[in-house]
């Protein structure tokens, strides 16, 4: 027999949860309940729990389910869903009033999300309540709207967690606007959005925790366009930010999202339609295949660690899942090679560089684990040249929480002309006031070649 879930039980699950957030990749925001589709909804949650997840999120929107009152095909749409996921293992959480700004109309948001919600009030397939979808914390009739919104829903769900988002764009400081603006009409914890830099995101998540204390943090969405960075980087991303949501006490991730979304697939009313970047954020292409991104997922999911193999540290990964990117590009880049692999079957060439104004040409890596003051770090590469000039070297860079260098720390040198592989060492403590960290592999004014692999950072 189930027993009934209760506020504290389903506010631990929310806190934990790992969760996906989901749409169709043929049918994105309000299309996936105008165009409902239970079968491609049912391949894709087996995706979903293939990953290692546990739970999905899911965006009710009025003007699809019918307004002011839900139509009743629709509410059934919503429990085929939730039926669903719990045939793959998934628990639901249900975000309500997506692209919805009707503030004034109080007595028919609450019937509204009472009619969505009352069969789910004691149903432990659902554990969590997003009342609205990024809300902004600087507009009064919003606020006016959810602060009579909440009470509403306590006594309608009084066990069921209720929280709130805000764009990614407001970060921490709208959190705290946010919270500050509800006081005395509680939420149960704060989803974050965070679409930061991944390379300060542990700072981030430190703030938006700050911001709320003592309520507690969920990343509820989390991600970058593969359409703006590499897959890999996208990938070493989401490693980032998981990394980063760990050192800080935060449970549960949410990346955005599933799927990318085929041409057409975004309703044309979306300003999100005409949004390149908005089409590339999943972790499986459109045509349903995988991107670097849900092997990192599944890694984080099923094993709990964040291993560094994710950055492609000895170059055998392919170049599509390679997190590496090139720096001062003007003055040479880099090719990753067959012919001088010191293990593996690849290692990354310079040949032929100048220097500009800016620097060296290098190879640029961010870590995963997150930077912190004080905090010893040490990084190796090993390389070797022929008929090598210049200089050869390989540096870390510090930044502090807004992306402004600080200051960098270099290794021993490769000698010119021919060498073995050589082990270049770079250690230093991480500065005051630092918060991300770059490694970068140097190869300048070199009319030679030289090789780099077998990368490490810690």
């Amino acid at each position: 027999m189930d027993v009934s879930p209760t506020l504290a039980s389903r506010l631990a699950e929310a806190k934990t949860a790992k969760s996906m957030n989901y749409y169709p990749s043929d049918a994105g925001w309000s299309a996936m309940w105008t165009g409902f589709d239970a079968a491609r909804v049912d391949a894709d949650l087996a995706k979903v729990a293939g990953l290692g997840a546990d739970n999905v999120r899911v965006i009710v929107f009025p003007q699809a389910f019918g307004w002011p009152a839900p139509k009743a095909e629709n509410t059934a749409k919503l429990r085929k869903f939730i039926s669903i996921a719990d045939s793959h293992g998934l628990t639901v959480k249900v975000t309500l009033f997506d692209w919805w700004s009707a503030y004034g109309e109080v007595t028919n948001s609450v019937t509204w999300a009472k009619t969505i919600l009352a069969p789910y009030a004691n149903d432990p397939r659902v554990i969590a309540v997003e009342l609205k979808n990024e809300i902004q914390p600087g507009d009064t009739a919003a606020v006016t709207w959810v602060r009579q919104l909440i009470p509403a829903m306590r006594t309608a769900l009084p066990t069921m967690p209720l929280t709130l988002s805000v764009d990614g764009s407001v970060g921490a400081a709208g959190l705290q606007r946010l919270k500050s603006s509800l006081a005395g009409t509680s939420l149960d914890y704060y989803d974050y959005h965070f679409y930061g830099s991944s390379e300060r995101a542990l700072a981030e998540i430190r703030k938006a925790q700050a911001a709320v204390a003592p309520d507690p943090v969920v990343i509820g969405e989390t991600g970058v366009s593969s359409a703006v960075v590499s897959e890999g980087e996208q990938g070493a991303y989401l490693a980032r930010v998981f990394r980063a949501a760990t050192e800080a006490g935060v449970g549960s991730v949410s990346p955005w999202t599933l799927n990318d979304f085929a041409n057409g697939a975004i309703p044309a009313n979306s300003s999100v339609s005409a949004m390149p970047a908005q089409y590339k954020f999943g972790l499986y292409r459109a045509d349903g295949t995988p991107k670097f991104a849900a092997t990192v997922v599944r890694t984080v999911w099923t094993t709990g660690t964040v291993p560094n193999s994710l950055l492609n540290l000895g170059f055998e990964l392919s170049p599509t899942e390679s997190a590496w990117r090139q720096g001062n590009s003007t003055a040479g880049t880099a090719v990753i090679a067959p012919e001088m692999a010191r293990t593996g079957a690849r290692s990354a060439r310079f040949s032929g560089t100048t220097r500009t104004a800016a620097g060296l040409p290098s190879l640029i890596i961010s870590p995963i684990t997150p930077v912190q003051a004080g905090f010893r770090w040490r990084a190796e590469a090993f390389a070797r040249g022929i008929n090598a000039t210049g200089t050869t070297e390989i540096a870390l860079s510090w930044f502090d929480v807004n992306g402004k260098w600080i200051s960098q720390n270099l290794s021993n040198r490769l000698p010119a002309g021919n060498s073995g592989w050589t082990k270049l060492v770079v250690e230093a403590v991480a500065p005051a006031g630092a918060t991300s960290v770059q490694l970068h592999l140097k190869s300048g004014d070199n009319t030679g070649t030289v090789w780099f692999d077998d990368v490490a950072i810690s």
